[in-house]
């Protein structure tokens, strides 16, 4: 089992990268790992049970034109594509099929990683 500090604010991408899909979910907050095409390649347990939407429906789908819309804008998604290095910690409210939900976003990239990721700190 990989050992790392794993808070929403001091986990690292390559700690992500290197963790299996049961260290993932573990996780306290809301893990959503994609490609630089957005395709979601990682969805975790723990955003699997607050969003309510099931990995299997999330996984393979483009994440800001399909699954988080609300988060399609300057503030998040335009974000990765402006910025090759990213580590971003976003006060933000999710409105997406749900009542408008306070959280913390941490937009995390680093040039040349498979990934990208958002967490999601409800």
């Amino acid at each position: 089992m990989l050992v790392v500090e794993t808070g929403f604010e001091t986990v690292a991408l390559r700690d992500l990268e290197a963790m299996t899909v049961e260290e993932r979910d573990a996780l306290p907050f809301g893990v959503v790992g994609f490609g630089a095409d957005t395709i979601v390649q990682t969805y975790n347990a723990t955003e699997a049970r607050m969003s309510g939407l099931d990995p299997t429906t999330v996984v393979g789908v483009p994440f800001f034109d399909a699954v988080a819309q609300c988060m399609n804008n300057f503030l998040v998604a335009q974000r990765f594509e402006d910025e090759a290095d990213l580590d971003e910690i976003v006060p933000y409210v999710l409105t997406l099929r749900m009542r408008p939900t306070k959280v913390r976003l941490r937009l995390l990239a680093i040039a040349g990683m498979p990934r990208r990721y958002i967490l999601i700190e409800r």
